[in-house]
């Protein structure tokens, strides 16, 4: 029988941890690894107590290598286009996600590899990782959603850089520029450094943090006033939560909350 190409777990704090288990493939993203993960993630979504999720690797080398090659050579036009879409949705899917999502970059991440992690909310990163959109290198070039995403967070002419060379640059070039959030030194771990960032949040209401991530993610490019239209419409939306009434009434009894996500 052949592995799970994703593992899952859930811990006791709602955090849903997603392991690309391709190992021998360095995770490279065929199809039963994308199909895995689009039933991972579309579960995700059903299950409202879910407080955020993070993207890691049960291999050291890579967190993904990008396309599995093997696979796109025998694949036709047709099927290429069809895949490099389902792709792409996939990652958009991922970005939509309500709860917050962190990719920890515990060995190489290029290609399609890359453009997942940078779907997600945060990136943390081992200093010995390394990380490109190497596509140009191949004859092609990132379609699924690295040309959008990337110059967002490294700024328009270094993401044309790094995209038309199809340099791979190691994890403390990737902080300094904004590609990663965490950075983490060699003998660390990028995984618990994700797993420490997202505890943080996950103490927090979850409703409070579904409705600000909304507000900030729609929000990105519209006019102020539209944005803050938005804002308003989002915040109006916690008044009448029980987790609101506890956060008011834990404050005033100097206390932790204990929020439930209603």
């Amino acid at each position: 029988m052949a592995e799970n190409s994703v593992l899952q777990e859930t811990t006791s704090n709602k955090i849903r941890v997603l392991r690309l288990n391709r190992p021998k493939a360095l995770n490279a993203l065929g199809e039963e690894l994308v199909g895995a993960l689009e039933r991972e993630i579309d579960a995700a979504k059903k299950q409202r107590d879910i407080r955020a999720i993070i993207f890691a690797s049960t291999s050291e080398k890579a967190f993904c290598a990008g396309a599995d090659l093997k696979e796109r050579m025998g694949m036709t036009i047709p099927d290429t286009k069809r895949f490099v879409q389902r792709l792409s949705g996939l990652f958009r899917k991922i970005e939509q996600i309500e709860v917050p999502t962190v990719a920890a970059i515990d060995g190489a991440a290029f290609g399609g590899g890359l453009e997942l992690a940078i779907a997600c909310d945060f990136r943390t990163i081992n200093t010995e990782a390394m990380v490109g959109l190497t596509e140009c290198a191949l004859g092609i070039m990132p379609g699924a959603g690295g040309t959008q995403r990337l110059w967002r967070l490294v700024g328009l002419p270094k993401a044309k850089e790094l995209i038309f060379s199809a340099q791979k640059i190691a994890g403390k070039e990737a902080f300094d520029l904004g590609l990663a959030d965490r950075l983490v030194a060699p003998e660390g771990s990028a995984f618990n450094e994700a797993m420490s960032m997202v505890e943080r949040m996950t103490r927090n209401a979850p409703l409070g943090v579904r409705a600000a991530k909304k507000a900030i993610v729609d929000g990105f490019g519209l006019e102020m006033e539209a944005g803050l239209k938005l804002e308003q419409e989002c915040y109006e939306k916690l008044l009448l939560t029980k987790d609101r009434k506890e956060g008011l009434l834990a404050f005033s009894e100097k206390r932790f909350p204990n929020f439930t996500g209603t």
